[in-house]
């Protein structure tokens, strides 16, 4: 048998030398008890292969990192839901507003609001679409059925100066999973009272009069949610003249965009249902 000390040990990157044989060549016909010749071959042969590695300055290998977890996943958004409330429509036409009906002003003004909240980036339902008679309880039903974080319902009249804002008068009480119908409402003022307020700062800013008042409300009194009965009535100077009528464009966009910034406000205040 060759002796083991003076074979060349085989370089896989210096081609002068010759392949060395492979271990089962070398240990053949080597009795079958000598298993420590076979180890000190194969030990040999590593060892002359990073020998040559490191000769050549071919840096070991360093150990693989394990790889590096996944993201963890992103919550999703809560939803953010209003409800635009156009008031009357189909048999009930409301107020007379000049040439036109109370439920004509209140639809423009839903689609024009819910255009804004769209752009953006608000979900909006709205209680009706068209000339259309909705009950009072219907429109409560689609409200609490969209899980709305704020109600508008919309009104208009002739009387009085800018925009009204409504909160129901029903005393504040605990809420509950089975509230009554009609005081379902009770259980979300104090949270009605803030969304009014929200209202009220950035119409003011925008240079818009306003009054706040409590009053008793059919249709937000069955609502579980935060909900404002919102009035616009035309804008007056000095002397009670009129500066800016229902029918001015300029004063219904600036309404419903005051409107649309006060509502993406709300969306971010803390404790939401």
């Amino acid at each position: 048998m060759a002796r083991i000390d003076s074979m060349e040990p085989f370089c896989p990157c210096r081609s002068r030398y010759s392949p060395a044989r492979p271990v089962d060549e070398v240990t053949a016909g080597a009795p079958s008890g000598r298993k420590h010749s076979r180890l000190s071959i194969t030990l040999a042969g590593i060892l002359a292969i990073a020998g040559c590695g490191i000769a050549h300055g071919q840096s070991p290998i360093p150990p693989q990192s394990p790889p590096a977890p996944p993201p963890a996943p992103v919550a999703p958004q809560p939803r953010f839901v209003v409800v635009l409330d156009a008031g009357h429509g189909g048999d009930d036409s409301g107020g007379h507003l000049g040439n036109e009906a109370e439920k004509t002003f209140t639809l423009a003004m839903s689609v024009r609001l819910r255009s804004l909240l769209g752009a953006r980036g608000i979900q909006v339902v709205t209680t009706r679409e068209s000339d259309a008679t909705v009950e009072t309880d219907r429109r409560a039903e689609i409200a609490n059925h969209a899980n709305a974080q704020a109600c508008i319902s919309l009104h208009a009249s002739e009387s009085g100066s800018g925009v009204h804002l409504f909160a129901s008068s029903l005393s504040p009480s605990q809420t509950t999973r089975l509230s009554a119908w009609r005081t379902t409402q009770a259980g979300w003022v104090v949270r009605s009272l803030a969304l009014a307020g929200v209202l009220n700062s950035t119409l003011k800013n925008a240079g818009l009069t306003v009054t706040l008042g409590r009053t008793s409300l059919p249709t937000i009194d069955s609502m579980n949610c935060p909900a404002v009965a919102l009035e616009i009535a035309p804008e007056r100077g000095p002397g009670n003249t009129i500066t800016a009528g229902l029918d001015d464009a300029g004063y219904q966009a600036k309404v419903a965009e005051s409107l649309a910034a006060a509502l993406l406000e709300w969306k971010t205040e803390p404790r939401q249902p």
